[in-house]
C-alpha cells in the first residue's frame, strides 16, 4: 500500500511539473496576463479537469513557477557563491553570471516575463517583487564573500543595480543578431565590472 501511495506522489509530482512546463511555453507566448488554464491544460494534453486538480486557477499556476524559479535560482547561487572568494578575478566573476543569465533566460523565457513584472494586477507585481528581492539578495550575499569588508547595506543596493542593469540589457541580447547579441554581452560584462570596481 505504502508503495502504491509513493508511485501516485511521484505521478502527481511529475504531472504537476509538466503542467508548469506548459504554463511556462503559453506565457512566453502569450504573456501571464493572457494565459489561460484552458491554454495550458491543451498545452500539456490534458482536461481543464484533470488540471485543475492540480491548480486551481493561474493564479496558483503563477504560484507554483515563482515557486519553481526561486528554487532553481537558490540552487544555482549555492553552488556559485560556495565558489566565491576573495581571490576570485571579478572580471571571471562577473563572465560567468551574465553567461549564464542568457543561458537561462534561453531555457526558461517565462522567468524573464516575470521578472520584468506588470502593472496588470498585483498579484503578478508581488510574484515580480519576490524574483528581484531573492536575487538582489543573492547578488549581494555574492558581493560580501567577494569583499567581506563591504556592508550589508550597500552590497544590497549593489546587488539591486546589478540586477537592473542585467534586466534593461538583456532584452536587446536576446532579439539581436549572434554578432550583436555577443557585443551586447560583452559591454554589459564591461558595464557590471567597472560598476563594481
Amino acid at each position: 500500500m505504502a508503495e502504491r501511495t509513493v508511485r501516485r506522489q511521484a505521478r502527481g509530482l511529475k504531472r504537476m511539473e509538466e503542467i508548469l512546463d506548459a504554463a511556462e511555453l503559453v506565457i512566453a507566448e502569450v504573456g501571464y496576463p493572457d494565459l489561460t488554464t484552458n491554454q495550458v491544460a491543451a498545452r500539456a494534453g490534458m482536461s481543464p479537469g484533470s488540471l485543475y486538480q492540480f491548480f486551481h486557477n493561474k493564479e496558483e499556476i503563477l504560484d507554483g513557477l515563482v515557486s519553481r524559479y526561486t528554487d532553481d535560482r537558490q540552487e544555482f547561487w549555492a553552488a556559485r557563491l560556495a565558489e566565491v572568494t576573495p581571490d576570485v578575478p571579478l572580471e571571471v566573476l562577473v563572465g560567468q553570471l551574465v553567461d549564464e543569465s542568457v543561458r537561462f533566460k534561453s531555457r526558461s523565457p517565462a522567468y524573464w516575463s516575470l521578472l520584468y513584472g506588470s502593472a496588470t494586477g498585483d498579484r503578478f507585481a508581488a510574484a515580480s517583487q519576490r524574483l528581484h528581492e531573492d536575487i538582489s539578495r543573492q547578488l549581494a550575499a555574492m558581493l560580501r564573500r567577494l569583499r567581506p569588508e563591504l556592508a550589508e547595506d550597500r552590497a544590497r543596493l549593489m546587488g539591486t543595480m546589478m540586477l537592473s542593469m542585467v534586466k534593461t540589457v538583456m532584452p536587446m541580447i536576446t532579439t539581436a543578431t549572434p554578432e550583436h547579441s555577443a557585443e551586447l554581452v560583452d559591454e554589459l560584462k564591461l558595464m557590471l565590472v567597472r560598476y563594481l570596481t
